[in-house]
């Protein structure tokens, strides 16, 4: 119990990074004196970094123990927001970037292993909700110093962010010797079943590539409505900018409350009963955003994050019982990956075509997203659970 209170905490330093660039932008891209629309470079930087952390997460995490690779991950992270807002330029900054999203993919492969290993499905839920309070936590520490007059206000912002991360870090360098010794069984477990990892051989396990793409078409219907949603409106309904903006808060209120609830329905519903309970409410909402109203498009895009919340902590939480302890690590990372890879893909490709033709038609697009993952978790599905 005392480590898990450690990760729910470690969740939080997860999720401050997420969110701090988009708060900061707005000021920082004058300071580096670059144009807005660089931010989809660096956030697509950061995202090929964070997902490609999966391909060799594993090994780490094998080697090291999740432990040792959290702590080092979270003092990478801080270390690499320290250096961002001390970089003299842009081309500085991307630099520290890739140490960020490397740190940060890390900590998340590891700490979801972890916890679907070790935890019952209701807590992944609810260590996704703190994932949340950490994203919502950097917006409103740098409001405290951004200034539109001051183009550096930010650096300071970014500072006081790694100085949390510190201190979560220092909190889990005080507990790791527990840590270690928890993890030190679960790697001599794997040890003596002499596993030989290769991702081609993991890939060839029956129902992992369904699983990996049923996440991966999930987060393209994430991020599309976390980076256009807003955009959506304006287009679609001439809605004003600050209330579309407050429209996307209902989105990700959402998810937030989907996450919370799942936790609770995680004594009575099963893991892979939660992911097609979610993907059908999010259709639900998704057909709801196709009428012609703002008012229920409002409603639509907060049902679609209420059906979101349960589906990512759950198909993460299945890996180790639906295809054992062995390669958890390794499948764990390669969702991840395939999340980050699917996700930025279909966020572009959707938003290119929107953006040419009308944004009219994302939501149809989206629904075609929803149903390919509700396949390809049916298909995963069929894949019995191992006893372990």
């Amino acid at each position: 119990m005392l480590l898990l209170i450690i990760i729910y905490i470690v969740f939080i330093a997860l999720g401050l990074p997420d969110s701090v660039f988009g708060a900061a932008w707005p000021v920082m891209h004058v300071d580096f004196g670059m144009k807005e629309s660089f931010a989809s470079v660096y956030s697509v930087i950061i995202g090929l970094c964070t997902g490609g952390s999966g391909f060799f997460a594993g090994k780490l995490l094998r080697r090291f123990g999740t432990a040792r690779v959290t702590f080092v991950s979270v003092l990478m992270t801080a270390a690499a927001l320290f250096g961002i807002s001390m970089s003299p330029n842009m081309a500085v900054a991307v630099l520290f970037a890739v140490i960020l999203g490397y740190g940060a993919g890390a900590i998340d492969t590891g700490l979801n292993n972890y916890v679907s290993l070790h935890y019952k499905a209701r807590h992944m839920s609810w260590l996704h909700c703190f994932w949340g309070i950490g994203v919502m936590t950097s917006p409103l520490l740098l409001s405290v110093f951004l200034d539109k007059n001051e183009p550096s206000s930010w650096r300071n912002g970014y500072r006081v962010v790694a100085i949390i991360l510190l201190a979560i870090g220092a909190l889990v360098g005080i507990f790791l010797k527990k840590w270690i010794k928890t993890d030190s069984e679960y790697t001599a477990e794997v040890e003596n079943n002499g596993a030989k990892v290769s991702i081609k051989k993991i890939l060839k396990i029956k129902g992992v590539v369904p699983s990996i793409l049923s996440l991966g078409f999930y987060c393209g219907m994430e991020f599309t409505l976390s980076t256009w949603g807003a955009t959506f409106f304006v287009n679609s309904f001439a809605t004003d900018p600050a209330q579309a903006s407050a429209y996307v808060s209902l989105y990700f209120g959402g998810i937030m409350l989907g996450r919370l609830l799942s936790g609770f329905l995680s004594a009575k519903m099963s893991d892979s009963r939660l992911i097609f309970t979610g993907l059908s409410v999010a259709a639900v909402g998704l057909a709801v955003l196709i009428l012609p109203w703002e008012m229920s498009a409002a409603a639509g895009i907060f049902i679609t994050g209420l059906g979101f919340g349960p589906v990512f902590p759950s198909v993460l939480h299945t890996v180790p019982a639906r295809f054992g302890k062995t390669f958890s690590a390794d499948i764990t990372g390669l969702h991840m990956t395939g999340a980050y890879a699917f996700g930025f893909v279909f966020q572009m490709t959707i938003g290119y075509i929107s953006s040419n033709i009308s944004f009219k038609i994302m939501p149809f697009a989206l629904l075609v997203l929803c149903a390919c993952a509700i396949s390809a978790a049916a298909s995963s599905s069929q894949r019995p659970l191992r006893r372990h």
